[in-house]
């Protein structure tokens, strides 16, 4: 792959990029980094619980954390080739190289199913249960979110949350298919931290999304809905850390603390009168609270 510079910024405003650019782009490695940090918890945590040493496995390790970054990578850049006909109207996406033209049709699903494919294999090296739950992480994120529900349904929130909330269960069948009760809580950690993320991040880019045509919240129901609906959600995260006792006492505080933060940040939303602030807030306090959990979680085990 080459990696001269293209220095052309075409009518549109499109940036100049590289190929290495665009190749990161296409496979959404903001997307990918996050994910493998949520993966490596489940699989860390599943280490602790059963007793095995870190080091002992590092091929286990490694296999997990490959075979993820490539399912998900590859199921982003299928869904990037879904999109290709939307993500023009929008300004975060319309520098993508499915739309600019730098990556043909035919590459990026050549690199999408290679990459699955290659990931899907590595996953059942490690163990047949997490090969079964990254297939169907990929499904419930090409073929309900991508190709069914993201533009039929203002739902697809929650049915693209489903993908979105399996690496750590990959991560933890990895190590151990006999998913522990920790194993779940963070599925659901991730399921429920989901809706409030994104419909923040939809509030913002609401025009755009009503633009192209997207059923999101913000766009079909208006922003006093979605704050309740974020409210909602954030609440529901509340009862969670409290099943992570094994983690010790000082987790159960800290994640206690974000969520009450959480929930007081999104119920003060009611009484400012720049909803696009508030949303830039919330929309930056999920980022946070699921980048510090989570490494939390492992650093409480070797403390």
């Amino acid at each position: 792959m080459s990696n001269s510079r293209v220095i052309e910024i075409d009518s549109s405003g499109v940036a100049e990029t590289t190929a290495l650019k665009d190749f990161l782009s296409l496979i959404k490695i903001g997307i990918v980094n996050s994910n493998l940090i949520t993966t490596f918890t489940g699989m860390w945590l599943a280490l602790v619980v059963t007793n095995q040493h870190f080091l002992q496995s590092l091929d286990t390790v490694i296999l997990t954390l490959l075979g993820s970054a490539l399912i998900i990578a590859g199921s982003c850049s299928i869904n990037n080739y879904i999109d290709r006909d939307i993500d023009p109207i929008m300004s975060r996406t319309k520098s993508r190289p499915t739309v600019t033209g730098k990556m043909s049709g035919a590459k990026v699903l050549t690199i999408g199913f290679s990459f699955i494919t290659v990931g899907t294999i590595l996953l059942f090296f490690t163990s047949i249960t997490a090969g079964v739950i990254g297939i169907i992480g990929i499904f419930s994120y090409v073929v309900l979110y991508s190709m069914w529900s993201k533009r039929l349904y203002v739902s697809n929130t929650i049915v693209g949350s489903i993908s979105g909330a399996v690496p750590p269960l990959i991560g933890w069948a990895a190590v151990d298919p006999n998913l522990d009760i920790m194993a779940w809580v963070l599925f659901l950690m991730m399921f429920i931290w989901q809706p409030p993320h994104f419909y923040a991040l939809a509030m913002k880019r609401c025009e755009e999304y009503r633009a192209a045509n997207i059923p999101m919240l913000p766009v079909v129901k208006g922003f006093e809905v979605t704050k309740r609906h974020i409210v909602f959600w954030v609440a529901c995260l509340l009862p969670l850390p409290f099943f992570l006792m094994p983690l010790g006492i000082a987790f159960v505080i800290l994640a206690t603390a974000f969520n009450i933060g959480w929930l007081v940040m999104g119920i003060a939303g009611f009484k400012m009168k720049d909803d696009l602030k508030w949303a830039k807030l919330m929309f930056v306090y999920s980022l946070n609270y699921l980048t510090i959990l989570f490494v939390a979680m492992v650093i409480v085990t070797v403390i």
